[in-house]
Protein backbone atom coordinates (compact mmCIF):
# COMPACT_ATOMS: atom_id res chain seq x y z
CA UNK A 1 0.00 0.00 0.00
CA UNK A 2 1.06 3.63 -0.48
CA UNK A 3 1.69 5.84 2.53
CA UNK A 4 2.92 9.38 3.18
CA UNK A 5 5.82 9.50 5.59
CA UNK A 6 5.29 11.93 8.46
CA UNK A 7 8.91 11.58 9.63
CA UNK A 8 12.17 10.40 8.11
CA UNK A 9 12.33 6.60 8.25
CA UNK A 10 15.73 5.06 7.62
CA UNK A 11 15.91 2.94 4.44
CA UNK A 12 12.30 3.91 3.64
CA UNK A 13 12.32 7.63 2.84
CA UNK A 14 12.15 11.21 4.05
CA UNK A 15 9.24 13.11 5.56
CA UNK A 16 6.68 13.92 2.89
CA UNK A 17 7.71 11.09 0.57
CA UNK A 18 4.97 8.89 -0.87
CA UNK A 19 6.26 5.33 -0.65
CA UNK A 20 4.91 1.85 -1.21
CA UNK A 21 5.21 -0.56 1.73
CA UNK A 22 3.71 -3.85 2.85
CA UNK A 23 0.27 -3.41 4.42
CA UNK A 24 1.31 -5.25 7.58
CA UNK A 25 4.40 -3.07 7.98
CA UNK A 26 2.25 0.05 7.68
CA UNK A 27 -0.44 -1.07 10.10
CA UNK A 28 1.82 -2.71 12.68
CA UNK A 29 4.78 -0.34 12.65
CA UNK A 30 4.41 2.93 10.77
CA UNK A 31 0.86 3.92 11.74
CA UNK A 32 1.06 3.11 15.50
CA UNK A 33 4.27 5.18 15.79
CA UNK A 34 2.82 8.11 13.80
CA UNK A 35 5.56 7.68 11.20
CA UNK A 36 3.18 7.62 8.24
CA UNK A 37 -0.41 7.95 7.11
CA UNK A 38 -2.36 6.42 4.27
CA UNK A 39 -1.77 8.18 0.95
CA UNK A 40 -5.33 9.17 0.04
CA UNK A 41 -5.83 11.21 -3.18
CA UNK A 42 -6.74 14.31 -1.14
CA UNK A 43 -3.63 14.09 1.05
CA UNK A 44 -1.36 13.50 -1.96
CA UNK A 45 -2.82 16.55 -3.74
CA UNK A 46 -2.28 18.67 -0.62
CA UNK A 47 1.30 17.42 -0.35
CA UNK A 48 2.06 18.24 -3.99
CA UNK A 49 0.72 21.76 -3.52
CA UNK A 50 2.92 22.27 -0.48
CA UNK A 51 5.98 20.96 -2.30
CA UNK A 52 5.34 23.34 -5.19
CA UNK A 53 5.23 26.27 -2.76
CA UNK A 54 8.51 25.23 -1.19
CA UNK A 55 10.14 24.85 -4.61
CA UNK A 56 9.66 28.59 -5.15
CA UNK A 57 12.36 29.18 -2.56
CA UNK A 58 14.96 27.12 -4.44
CA UNK A 59 17.75 29.02 -6.19
CA UNK A 60 16.80 29.60 -9.81
CA UNK A 61 20.20 30.85 -11.00
CA UNK A 62 23.84 30.25 -10.17
CA UNK A 63 24.07 33.78 -8.72
CA UNK A 64 21.19 33.11 -6.33
CA UNK A 65 22.81 29.82 -5.32
CA UNK A 66 26.14 31.54 -4.66
CA UNK A 67 24.42 34.09 -2.43
CA UNK A 68 22.75 31.30 -0.45
CA UNK A 69 26.04 29.40 -0.26
CA UNK A 70 27.77 32.45 1.22
CA UNK A 71 25.13 32.79 3.92
CA UNK A 72 25.01 29.08 4.73
CA UNK A 73 28.79 28.83 4.72
CA UNK A 74 28.95 31.14 7.73
CA UNK A 75 26.05 29.49 9.57
CA UNK A 76 26.31 26.94 12.35
CA UNK A 77 23.58 24.49 13.30
CA UNK A 78 23.39 22.99 16.77
CA UNK A 79 21.39 19.97 17.88
CA UNK A 80 21.23 18.98 21.54
CA UNK A 81 20.35 15.30 21.70
CA UNK A 82 20.17 12.44 24.16
CA UNK A 83 23.17 10.18 23.86
CA UNK A 84 24.90 7.29 25.57
CA UNK A 85 28.31 7.25 27.33
CA UNK A 86 30.13 6.38 24.10
CA UNK A 87 28.45 9.13 22.08
CA UNK A 88 25.78 7.10 20.28
CA UNK A 89 22.47 8.94 19.92
CA UNK A 90 19.14 7.71 21.19
CA UNK A 91 17.71 8.35 17.74
CA UNK A 92 19.33 10.34 14.94
CA UNK A 93 19.62 13.77 13.30
CA UNK A 94 18.09 13.42 9.83
CA UNK A 95 18.20 15.55 6.66
CA UNK A 96 14.69 16.76 7.48
CA UNK A 97 15.83 17.88 10.94
CA UNK A 98 18.62 19.87 9.28
CA UNK A 99 16.24 21.43 6.73
CA UNK A 100 13.82 22.40 9.52
CA UNK A 101 16.53 24.07 11.57
CA UNK A 102 17.85 25.94 8.54
CA UNK A 103 14.41 27.48 8.17
CA UNK A 104 13.97 28.15 11.89
CA UNK A 105 17.38 29.74 12.45
CA UNK A 106 18.38 31.11 9.03
CA UNK A 107 14.99 31.55 7.32
CA UNK A 108 16.39 29.61 4.37
CA UNK A 109 14.31 26.85 2.86
CA UNK A 110 16.30 23.93 1.50
CA UNK A 111 14.84 20.85 -0.13
CA UNK A 112 15.74 18.04 2.28
CA UNK A 113 16.57 15.83 -0.72
CA UNK A 114 19.42 18.18 -1.55
CA UNK A 115 21.03 17.58 1.84
CA UNK A 116 23.64 14.92 1.08
CA UNK A 117 24.09 13.63 4.60
CA UNK A 118 23.05 10.27 5.99
CA UNK A 119 21.26 10.27 9.32
CA UNK A 120 23.74 11.32 12.02
CA UNK A 121 23.90 8.78 14.85
CA UNK A 122 26.79 10.06 16.97
CA UNK A 123 27.64 13.29 18.72
CA UNK A 124 30.33 15.27 16.95
CA UNK A 125 31.23 18.02 14.52
CA UNK A 126 29.99 17.62 10.97
CA UNK A 127 30.25 19.46 7.67
CA UNK A 128 26.89 18.76 6.00
CA UNK A 129 26.98 19.11 2.19
CA UNK A 130 23.98 20.71 0.47
CA UNK A 131 23.49 20.93 -3.29
CA UNK A 132 22.02 24.38 -3.98
CA UNK A 133 22.36 24.46 -7.74
CA UNK A 134 24.31 22.80 -10.52
CA UNK A 135 27.99 22.92 -9.51
CA UNK A 136 27.10 24.96 -6.39
CA UNK A 137 27.49 23.03 -3.15
CA UNK A 138 27.97 24.37 0.35
CA UNK A 139 28.98 22.64 3.58
CA UNK A 140 27.14 23.72 6.70
CA UNK A 141 28.91 23.36 10.02
CA UNK A 142 26.71 21.23 12.26
CA UNK A 143 27.26 20.39 15.92
CA UNK A 144 25.52 17.40 17.48
CA UNK A 145 25.90 17.94 21.21
CA UNK A 146 24.98 15.71 24.19
CA UNK A 147 21.94 17.08 25.99
CA UNK A 148 22.90 19.32 28.90
CA UNK A 149 26.64 19.05 28.25
CA UNK A 150 29.41 20.43 26.07
CA UNK A 151 30.79 18.71 23.02
CA UNK A 152 34.02 16.79 23.81
CA UNK A 153 37.24 17.47 21.91
CA UNK A 154 37.97 15.62 18.68
CA UNK A 155 40.46 13.39 20.52
CA UNK A 156 37.87 12.47 23.15
CA UNK A 157 35.27 11.79 20.45
CA UNK A 158 37.68 9.47 18.64
CA UNK A 159 38.44 7.61 21.89
CA UNK A 160 34.71 7.20 22.63
CA UNK A 161 34.06 5.77 19.18
CA UNK A 162 37.06 3.42 19.48
CA UNK A 163 35.77 2.20 22.84
CA UNK A 164 32.42 1.38 21.28
CA UNK A 165 33.88 -0.34 18.20
CA UNK A 166 37.08 -2.19 19.16
CA UNK A 167 36.50 -5.01 16.67
CA UNK A 168 38.26 -3.50 13.62
CA UNK A 169 41.53 -3.18 15.56
CA UNK A 170 41.26 -6.75 16.83
CA UNK A 171 40.56 -7.98 13.33
CA UNK A 172 43.61 -6.11 12.06
CA UNK A 173 45.77 -7.71 14.75
CA UNK A 174 44.49 -11.14 13.82
CA UNK A 175 45.19 -10.44 10.18
CA UNK A 176 48.82 -9.55 10.99
CA UNK A 177 49.39 -12.87 12.81
CA UNK A 178 48.97 -15.21 9.81
CA UNK A 179 51.02 -12.82 7.67
CA UNK A 180 53.95 -13.03 10.08
CA UNK A 181 53.71 -16.83 10.12
CA UNK A 182 53.78 -16.90 6.34
CA UNK A 183 56.92 -14.73 6.33
CA UNK A 184 58.64 -17.13 8.75
CA UNK A 185 57.64 -20.11 6.62
CA UNK A 186 58.99 -18.39 3.52
CA UNK A 187 62.38 -18.02 5.24
CA UNK A 188 62.52 -21.65 6.46
CA UNK A 189 64.67 -23.92 4.23
CA UNK A 190 62.59 -26.55 2.48
CA UNK A 191 63.63 -30.26 2.53
CA UNK A 192 65.12 -31.77 -0.58
CA UNK A 193 62.66 -33.17 -3.05
CA UNK A 194 62.95 -35.80 -5.74
CA UNK A 195 63.72 -33.02 -8.19
CA UNK A 196 66.85 -32.21 -6.16
CA UNK A 197 68.22 -35.83 -6.28
CA UNK A 198 69.95 -35.54 -9.69
CA UNK A 199 71.82 -32.49 -8.43
CA UNK A 200 73.00 -34.40 -5.37
CA UNK A 201 74.10 -37.31 -7.55
CA UNK A 202 76.09 -34.98 -9.76
CA UNK A 203 77.77 -33.49 -6.71
CA UNK A 204 78.83 -36.97 -5.51
CA UNK A 205 80.20 -37.80 -8.93
CA UNK A 206 82.37 -34.70 -8.93
CA UNK A 207 84.05 -35.63 -5.59
CA UNK A 208 87.56 -37.15 -5.95
CA UNK A 209 87.65 -40.98 -5.80
CA UNK A 210 90.15 -41.30 -2.87
CA UNK A 211 89.59 -45.06 -2.51
CA UNK A 212 90.87 -45.70 -6.02
CA UNK A 213 93.94 -43.54 -5.40
CA UNK A 214 94.74 -45.43 -2.19
CA UNK A 215 94.54 -48.85 -3.88
CA UNK A 216 96.84 -47.66 -6.67
CA UNK A 217 99.44 -46.48 -4.13
CA UNK A 218 99.43 -49.90 -2.40
CA UNK A 219 100.01 -51.73 -5.68
CA UNK A 220 102.99 -49.52 -6.44
CA UNK A 221 104.54 -50.42 -3.09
Amino acid sequence: MEVILLKDVEKIGLRGDVVSVARGYARNFLFPRSLAEEATPARVAELQKREAQRARHDAKTADEAQALAKKLGSAELRFEVKSGPTGSLFGSVTPTDIADQLWETQKIRVDRRKIKQDAIKRIGRYQVPIDLFQDVTVEVRTLVVPEGAELPSDEELAAMEAAENPQPEAAAAEAEGPAEIEEILDETPTPATEADEPVAAEAEAEEPDWRADAEAALREE
